[in-house]
């Protein structure tokens, strides 16, 4: 492994105080090492609310990392939902068949003990344990712990002593429901990673990366101290990284560093120059970590001097900032800024969650060369949040997309893990013709967890991204433009002129107006049905917009309840008994609560879920 660095401004104004941003980068040397075995725990929920899609997803998704091992690597595989179960106790990958026929057996169920199966999980890692192994648990799961520890602050810090025993996490949020605040949490302390997977279909490219990444593993817990000049202080470290204050110095941990994913440290410089101009030292840069060397593990250890150049004033203005440095950083900057945002958000202050991204979208522009189309898009989804937040819209998915991307810019360095969100807005809005003429074709799709816009149209490359509206982005809808510019760097298109919606022949027509104050629904009317039995009810594989009720036994009475996520398990609710059956899941359209908040009604159609 070796460190390089470079600054923002490698020549500073001598006899004055300045900043600078500092980028070190850690990274593979010379040929990669022998893969080193894993020591997996797969921990999966299978409560009510993963019934249908997002279950068989992650299943199939589970699959193919199964197909990545090899047979010197261990597995487990835990499900849970009130209960824990161990599916597959801890067995070398040799039997692929017989692993992949357990995860056929798996199916949705109750509520979600989501601190006991990952609890389980490091158990069985840690009965595999091995310094000269990757030891990792993978947690799934779409929802809130509702069963077990529910206790956020109490299970990141168990994530921590995990960590420290030697116990990595690494947790994986499906859908809109799950507590991305806890699942980060558990990751940072526990030195893994998140993946907030949007669709369930992008499961199988997230544990793709995940699995990429431990095959390729050069250091594990890397650890760096700053240690500043006199003159010279840390006034800042970018990255979401663990640090520590000690004095003048700085301590960070890393976590581990991959021969495909660099991993880089990025820290604000406060320098009070030296009169005299040359050479100066701003920083000593002291590090370590573990690698493992002919099957042995040992410890890393290297120094670097951070280097700079003291000028006059005018000499120092006339050397050019470095862009790369300046875009690493300010993607970091941005982060803090979307965390400020949500915090905002959360205690309703929209309008100042809104001027603070409109605030950052003009920094940026400022300081970054619009000719990077990730710089450009990073400006679009910005000024698509702050629409969104100024027509008082936040929701889960917003918040999500905001809380991943600030993650992702903060611990990792792979663009595709970068600004990755779907929720776009509609192209309703536009006007829509069903003849292309003259114009050009372009295309909305989804592309790893992203909504990208491609040409269509002969005479263009249709690899490349085109710089588009997110506001009118809608997956699988046609547009035409009158023209399009390739940008400076010759790598992306920009639209030039009016968007059309590109319509079925026949179907051209003026945009919709959103309506000011949509009609409101009528009431909701509790469930009946003429149905006897659960058998009679019509199926569905589906839970789509509606919520799962489970029936279980409790003494001789069978109790219906509500596993769906944001709802309390615990209350009753109104259910037709007639069709009442344990351990059945049913979908209904509905739930509304009783004014006094004791218990819930099951409105609308029911139907029973078959998996």
């Amino acid at each position: 492994m070796k460190a390089t660095y470079t600054l923002s401004r490698p020549v500073l104004p001598m006899g004055t105080s300045s900043k600078v941003d500092l980028l070190v980068t850690f990274s593979a040397e010379g040929a990669a090492s022998t893969r080193r075995s894993l020591n997996l725990g797969l921990v999966i929920d299978r409560s009510g609310s993963m019934a249908g899609a997002p279950l068989k997803n992650a299943l199939d998704a589970s699959r193919e990392l199964v197909e990545r091992m090899g047979p010197e690597d261990s597995l487990s595989i835990v499900t849970y939902d009130d209960t824990v179960a161990t599916v597959l106790a801890p067995v070398k990958v040799t039997d692929k068949a017989a692993i992949g026929n357990v995860l056929s057996k798996v199916s949705a169920g109750g509520c979600t003990n989501l601190s006991g199966g990952w609890l389980k999980g490091v158990e069985h890692v840690n009965s595999q344990l091995s310094q000269e192994r990757i030891n990792r648990v993978l947690l799934l799961t779409d929802g809130q712990a509702n069963a077990g520890i529910r206790d956020a602050g109490q299970l990141t810090e168990m994530a921590r002593e995990k960590s420290n025993a030697g116990i990595v996490t690494t947790t994986l949020g499906f859908g809109a429901n799950f507590n991305e605040d806890l699942l980060i949490g558990m990751a940072n302390a526990g030195e893994g990673h998140f993946y907030y997977i949007q669709s369930p279909e992008d499961a199988a490219g997230v544990f793709g990366i995940e699995m990429e990444g431990l095959g390729s593993l050069v250091a594990q817990n890397l650890e760096v101290v700053l240690k500043p000049a006199a003159t010279v202080k840390v006034a800042s470290v970018l990255n979401r990284y663990r640090f520590e204050a000690r004095g003048q110095e700085v301590a960070v941990g890393l976590g581990d560093v991959y021969a495909t994913e660099p991993r880089q440290l990025a820290a604000e410089l406060s320098v009070s120059a030296p009169s005299a101009a040359g050479p100066v030292t701003l920083a000593t840069l002291v590090f370590r970590a573990q690698v493992v060397v002919d099957g042995k593990v040992r410890e890393l250890k290297g120094e670097v001097p951070i280097l700079a150049q003291l000028a006059p004033a005018a000499e120092s203005a006339a050397v050019l900032v470095d862009q790369n440095v300046l875009t690493q950083t300010s993607r970091l900057r941005i982060a803090r800024a979307k965390d400020q945002v949500i915090e905002l958000a959360d205690k309703g202050e929209l309008a100042s969650a809104s001027k603070r991204l409109r605030e950052v979208i003009s920094e940026v522009s400022l300081l970054l060369d619009k000719a990077s189309y990730e710089i450009s898009e990073e400006v679009e989804q910005l000024a698509h949040y702050a629409q969104r937040l100024e027509s008082r819209t936040y929701d889960a998915v917003i918040r999500k997309e905001l809380r991943d991307q600030s993650y992702q810019a903060g611990t990792r360095s792979r663009g595709d893990l970068a600004l990755r969100g779907t929720a776009g807005g509609s192209a309703d809005s536009l006007d829509a013709v069903s003849d292309a003429g003259s114009g050009i074709v372009l295309e909305c799709v989804r592309e790893g967890g992203k909504l990208r816009v491609h040409t269509v149209s002969a005479g263009y490359d249709s690899s490349f991204n085109v710089q588009f509206p997110r506001s009118v982005r809608e997956e699988g809808v046609r547009y035409v433009v009158a023209k399009l510019e390739t940008s400076g760097d010759g790598t992306f298109y920009r639209v030039v002129g009016d968007i059309k919606r590109l319509g079925v022949p026949g179907q051209g027509r003026t945009a919709r107006k959103q309506d000011a104050d949509p009609a409101k629904k009528g009431k909701p009317t509790a469930s009946k049905v003429t149905a006897s039995s659960a058998a009679d009810l019509p199926t569905t594989t589906s839970v789509g917009t509606g919520v799962v009720i489970q029936c279980i036994k409790e003494g001789s009475k069978l109790r219906a309840r509500v596993v769906s996520d944001g709802y309390d398990p615990d209350l009753n609710i109104r259910f037709p008994r007639d069709i009442r059956e344990e351990n059945v899941l049913y979908v209904v359209d509905e739930i509304i609560t009783m004014a006094n908040g004791s218990s819930y009604i099951a409105c609308g159609d029911i139907r029973r879920l078959v998996q």
